[in-house]
């Protein structure tokens, strides 16, 4: 690629980078393996930069890579054995602020981490007010299945939040 689409390129992720860091957000844990993953997410931003034809809008293409990579990344990891150590309190809500909107959110960050990956995709886009339109195109599914699936994954929420 020439300087320009270069530049183009650099701009376009400056200007959406909240957007890879949600989805790193949503998809990982461990600050360091984000930040890979966030790496991870702008290689394959940049090889198929080029392919990117405008049929879309660019956030929708941007989300639709952020999310493969995020979730091709997911799978590989479940096919490596995990360990965790035992001292580190990972569901324990209580021991976070007596601040109940931070331990709202940290519940909520919990519950979402529940749901499967295409679950979290779809209830991360909408918590950025993505209209389901753009869902139904970023998950390849009608807008019809975007609705009921969000009503199922409200429902599951709930559910994970006040057992």
């Amino acid at each position: 690629m020439e300087a320009t689409e270069e530049q183009r390129f650099i701009s376009l992720i400056n200007e959406h980078q909240g957007l890879i860091h949600k989805v790193c957000i949503m998809y990982e844990n461990d600050p360091d393996i984000r930040n890979d993953l966030f790496q991870e997410i702008v290689l394959q931003l940049w090889r198929s930069f080029s392919t990117f034809r405008g049929e879309s809008k660019i956030s929708t293409w941007m989300y639709r890579i952020a999310l493969n990579t995020a979730i091709s990344g997911i799978r590989k990891q479940h096919r490596l054995v995990k360990t965790e150590d035992l001292r580190e309190p990972h569901f324990n809500i209580s021991d976070y602020h007596n601040d109940d909107h931070e331990e709202n959110f940290q519940k909520l960050q919990w519950a979402i981490r529940q749901l499967s990956e295409i679950e979290r995709a779809m209830i991360m886009m909408a918590l950025e007010e993505i209209p389901y339109e753009e869902i139904a195109d970023t998950i390849g599914i009608t807008q019809n299945n975007v609705r009921v699936r969000m009503n199922r994954i409200r429902e599951k929420l709930k559910k994970l939040m006040c057992p």
